[in-house]
């Protein structure tokens, strides 16, 4: 009876891995059954539709039940007996053992090197749960939907054992929250054919003891030789290096060819010597305070970036370690827009042969936006990098945290990453061989399926924060157990000793000859190719060492420019264009004829135009930024009556001529600092793109200061790295309140220093085209910070001739153009930048001042002292220079400029300052009090000195 029971029933018969299969996703995700059985299932329980996580305690009896009715049904000839049914109901019970082993198998894995926490109860981990008493243990079950034998049946007790053998050891896997079935079975059968557990050779085993004794001996011999200074140890987690050494190894045999890495400070020594090869006498120079000076500033070395071509069995890989400050995890966007800029040059869409790696901290990981940030960029189409390798070094700790309660509010440091359905896989730092597998997974998941994948290292810290920390104070009872460890290192040796693998003398012998290559200052990374160089390498050297200049040669033929306005105003004849857009278009189309002066989108257009026509690719991302925030751009056309992306969009800018370079338009997610770091880490691996980021307004660009302190505007003088990178901060005092009117001009001036930076503000069209050719004619590189306008966008003021853009260059001062002003009948002359400007000339004509000449400063820095000292020079009977600016007096250029004016003034000349007074606000919120303010500030810039005023 059993036996035709087995046969028949749809439980056992062919139907069998279906119903096994279809159940378990059920417990997964209702939503991923057809309805019917989800109906069906949901009346079973009687209780609403659940989630996979509440899934697993839902009673398991009536669908039992309801499948031996089933089979008992006219549909199915045989008869079942009540022990038919109870083997029925145990196998749907063990169905539900391994999904919940599946889910919460890694809550029971044995994760801590230091063992300092008892295991958790987790009730439906344990068969008596399900009712499976040790009597069940040896009934054969089917086993049709594991991998864990060839063979469609095995005993409970089998089960049971493959089950915590594959998810309670020494690797905890979480990856049942991943949506795709497919790539769930993957790890399914990649984790299950082995019980998690690697058959590594004797060679395999030796090379990670080898990694792990260089790990351990670097560490060790810093330790001895510079007692006491910072080095931020990797004592505790040497696992790390074997996981290194596999990532890179195993990348090039997957085709990898570039591997762009970020980390913070733990381990960092370790990687630069252990991983990319730099030569320890070099690091040894540094703790001895003999690193070279050739930088202004330079930076600890705990910090520094390195690169090196190493072999592979797949062949030579470059890896690059990106510079990074004490900002942790500010890195992360930095690596994935250097790693998106390598993928470009090589054409690599999918991100097979490059790949960025991520190191993290445990608390860091779990602690700081920016991760989330770059998280949310990692499917996106502008910021794609085919999936990231995140390596966490979790000690546990944190910094000084003594209460793990204080460290999160998730289970896990790494639940983050489920907000984009990465699998993790934890594993225990105690066992390197599991690290490496883990390594290996992670890997080969990222290459298979483009998408990002977590290694959580589970380790110790066995010094404090820094080696001058004490961490017992804080942590007593773990650094108790810490004294006690004997190291990982020692553990494994032990291991393969027992194993037979290597003799006890083989292993005293690594760590000498470790010693020994410290000794000599050699490498310890075998081999490092010293001569190679890719083909895609850049060549940052004609752009280096170059001295500062404002000249270049951005004007284009009159004939060139009339070429591309047509190819930018010509759209599909089957496109259906907004009204709206339609007239800015054949707008455009009338500039570039000459017909009517060009507006601010069409100086813009024109630039970008010329740039990838000469081949220069062009990157612009941000929030808005293909239609522009106030609606000026329209880079990105939408037919009107076509809703699909792919069909329904048209870019003139990718069709200027035929052999162009790419123009890449993104309207980026909502984040500043993530995308920010993205753009400056895309603009550090390519010099010959103009990478541009606009904010939506320019003080949004509060979101991204980290990034603009510690890369932007540092980068150069800390690290030697070049970067030409563009912001664009919309900047204009219009009576939109506080956070709509200042991109906080004064925190870049204040940043400004040794010509690390250009801080322009252009007012006209034709001084934004020649200011973006300008950024890429010249030959080298440096961030320009734009503050753009808002209502000049439109104005007509503001607007250009076509002449002004088949002649001349980005004028960094301009000068008295009113043809009624004599400069000898001058007694004042106004300075200022920007929009105001436009409100002083009509407030002088107003006035009827012919005695006042208004100059305009565009570029503040670096601050253009020929220039300006030139047009100052022009009014020789000027007694009064005022500076004049939207700002309140504390904000704004005024502390800045006033040094440089001074310092151009002649004799007898006086300095004062018109503009709203200080506020610890960057404008008023209401619309009345601003037209108040505004009315005041230009009056005292026609009115007498008063207040502060600086004397020649």
């Amino acid at each position: 009876m059993m036996q035709q029971y087995r046969s028949n029933s749809y439980l056992f018969g062919g139907n069998a891995p279906y119903v096994e299969e279809l159940y378990e996703q059920y417990l997964d995700n209702p939503g991923s059954v057809p309805d019917n059985w989800r109906a069906y299932f949901d009346a079973l329980q009687n209780v609403p539709a659940v989630d996979g996580s509440e899934a697993r305690d839902v009673p398991h009896a009536p669908v039992i039940e309801s499948f031996a009715q089933r089979a008992k049904s006219n549909a199915f000839a045989v008869k079942t007996s009540s022990a038919d049914l109870a083997v029925a109901r145990k196998q749907v019970h063990v169905q539900s053992l391994i999904a919940a082993y599946r889910f919460l198998g890694s809550r029971w894995a044995d994760l801590d090197p230091l063992k300092r926490h008892e295991r958790p109860r987790i009730p439906e981990l344990e068969p008596a749960f399900y009712d499976l008493v040790e009597s069940d243990m040896d009934i054969t079950f089917s086993a049709t939907n594991t991998y864990f034998t060839k063979a469609d049946q095995m005993t409970l007790r089998e089960i049971l054992q493959a089950l915590r053998e594959t998810y309670c050891a020494t690797i905890g896997a979480e990856f049942m929250h991943i949506t795709d079935p497919g790539e769930k079975r993957w790890w399914q059968e990649r984790l299950e054919s082995i019980r998690s557990k690697p058959a590594f050779t004797a060679e395999k085993k030796k090379a990670i003891l080898e990694r792990l004794t260089a790990a351990e001996g670097l560490e060790r011999y810093l330790h001895t030789k510079y007692v006491g200074q910072k080095r931020f140890s990797l004592e505790g987690g040497e696992s790390f290096i074997a996981a290194m050494d596999e990532l890179i190894k195993r990348g090039g045999e997957k085709g990898v060819q570039e591997i762009v890495i970020g980390m913070a400070h733990r381990g960092r020594l370790n990687v630069l010597v252990n991983t990319l090869g730099k030569m320890p006498k070099d690091l040894f120079a540094e703790f001895e305070h003999k690193a070279p000076e050739d930088l202004p500033a330079g930076d600890v070395k705990y910090h520094q970036g390195f690169s090196s071509d190493v072999s592979t069995p797949g062949g030579p890989v470059h890896l690059s370690l990106a510079f990074n400050p004490s900002h942790l995890e500010i890195v992360d966007p930095v690596v994935e827009g250097s790693a998106k800029a390598r993928m470009d040059r090589r054409g690599d869409k999918e991100g097979g042969q490059v790949l960025p790696v991520l190191v993290h901290g445990d608390a860091a990981f779990a602690g700081q936006g920016v991760v989330m940030e770059t998280l949310a960029l990692a499917q996106t189409r502008g910021y794609y990098t085919g999936g990231t390798v995140h390596i966490v070094i979790n000690n546990q700790i944190g910094f000084t945290t003594s209460d793990p309660r204080d460290a999160r509010s998730t289970l896990y440091c790494t639940d983050v990453v489920k907000m984009i359905e990465a699998p993790v896989l934890h594993v225990n730092g105690d066992d390197p061989e599991a690290v490496v597998l883990c390594t290996q997974l992670a890997l080969d998941y990222r290459q298979q399926f483009k998408k990002d994948v977590v290694v959580d290292i589970v380790c110790f810290r066995k010094l404090g924060h820094n080696e001058q920390d004490t961490p017992s104070l804080t942590q007593p009872l773990m650094y108790k157990k810490i004294a006690q460890h004997p190291g990982t290192r020692k553990l494994y040796a032990d291991k393969l000793v027992a194993q037979g693998v290597i003799s006890p003398d083989d292993a005293d012998a690594m760590v000498k000859a470790y010693r020994a290559a410290m000794d000599a200052g050699r490498h310890t990374v075998d081999p490092v190719l010293t001569n190679y160089k890719s083909k895609y390498a850049v060549d940052w050297t004609p752009f280096l060492g170059k001295k500062w200049t404002d000249a270049a040669d951005t004007a284009l033929p009159l004939a060139e420019i009339r070429r591309l306005s047509e190819r930018i105003t010509t759209v599909p004849s089957n496109f259906k264009l907004h009204p709206l857009v339609e007239k800015v278009i054949a707008d455009r189309a009338a500039m570039g004829r000459g017909e009517i002066n060009v507006d601010w989108g069409m100086g813009e257009h024109l630039a970008f135009a010329s740039l990838v026509a000469s081949g220069y690719p062009v990157r612009l991302s941000g929030e808005d930024c293909g239609r522009g925030t106030f609606s000026h751009r329209h880079a990105v056309l939408h037919d009107q009556n076509r809703e699909k992306w792919d069909e329904g969009t048209y870019i003139p800018l990718q069709n200027v001529a035929e052999n162009q370079a790419p123009f890449v338009v993104i309207d980026s997610i909502l984040s500043e600092e993530a995308v920010l770091g993205f753009e400056y880490g895309y603009a550090s691996a390519d010099p010959n793109t103009l990478v541009i980021w606009e904010a939506q307004f320019g003080d949004f660009a509060n979101g991204a200061q980290v990034v603009i302190d510690q890369f932007i505007a540092s980068g150069e003088v800390k690290w030697g790295r070049a970067n030409g990178l563009v912001l664009m901060l919309p900047h204009g005092y219009e009576g939109q309140g506080p956070e709509h009117s200042s991109a906080r001009l004064e925190r870049f001036m204040q940043l400004a220093a040794d010509n690390n930076m250009q801080i322009c503000q252009p007012t006209t069209a034709s001084q934004i085209f020649h200011l973006l050719r300008r950024q890429m004619v010249r030959m080298f590189r440096k961030p320009l910070v734009i503050m753009t306008p808002k209502s000049l966008l439109r104005a007509k003021d503001a607007t250009s001739p076509l002449a002004e853009f088949t002649k001349g260059e980005f004028r960094t001062v301009i000068g008295e153009l009113d043809a009624g002003i004599v400069a000898e009948k001058v007694k004042r002359v106004i300075v200022c930048s920007g929009k105001v400007y436009y409100d002083l000339v009509k407030k002088r004509e107003e006035k009827k001042a012919g005695d006042v000449a208004i100059l305009r400063v565009e570029q503040l820095y670096p601050f253009p002292h020929k220039a300006f000292a030139a047009e100052l020079k022009k009014f020789p009977n000027a007694t009064d220079i005022v500076w004049c600016q939207d700002e309140p007096q504390n904000q704004g250029a005024w502390f800045f400029v006033q040094h440089y004016i001074h310092e151009n003034m002649l004799e007898g000349q006086k300095l004062g300052y018109a503009g709203r007074p200080a506020s610890a606000s960057p404008a008023v919120g209401y619309a009345h009090l601003h037209q108040e303010q505004q009315k005041a500030l230009l009056e005292q810039a026609f009115a007498k000195l008063k207040g502060f005023v600086l004397t020649k």
